[in-house]
């Protein structure tokens, strides 16, 4: 398995090297350069989409050092949560998102992935604890969707979110 070191948020845009101000929207995209993955983030006026050979993407908001951190909730609930979501018909780009989220935050472990036997592809994940394995569907979410789902599980998963 393969362990990605992923950098933090930049405080400026990659390409026009404006500075970030808190509560600026931006997006971040992760490259594959070589044998790293590489993390370069765009303001609002510079993103154009994801670069060729982007291997993920997303649109974040810049922290204020100042405001609070939210909490998140316990592994034991994100886990049941993705237990619903993993089992419920129409929900797949949610129970993906959240298996990355999972993942990154080291409550799943990615094994890796294979196709089904329609040629889609799925992520092969395990939760330590319980050795259960899931079978993920990786799915291509709209950015109306990203936006969306990110609303969710912040409104889901975080406390003091909204």
């Amino acid at each position: 398995m393969f362990d990605f070191q992923i950098q933090n948020s930049s405080p400026e845009c990659y390409s026009s090297q404006h500075k970030f101000a808190p509560g600026e929207v931006f997006y971040s995209v992760l490259l594959n350069v070589g044998i790293d993955v590489i993390r370069h983030d765009f303001c609002q006026d510079a993103w154009e989409g994801p670069p060729e050979g982007t291997i993920g993407w997303w649109k974040s908001t810049m922290p204020d050092a100042e405001q609070n951190k939210l909490n998140l909730a316990p592994n034991e609930v994100m886990l049941q949560y993705f237990e619903q979501l993993h089992t419920s018909p129409g929900s797949q780009n949610m129970a993906y998102v959240l298996s990355l989220l999972m993942v990154r935050k080291r409550i799943m472990r990615l094994n890796g992935s294979e196709e089904d036997e329609q040629g889609n592809e799925l992520l092969v994940l395990s939760e330590p604890k319980s050795e259960k394995e899931y079978k993920v569907p990786v799915t291509q979410p709209t950015v109306e969707q990203v936006e969306s789902l990110q609303q969710q599980l912040t409104a889901m998963l975080y406390k003091d979110a909204a």
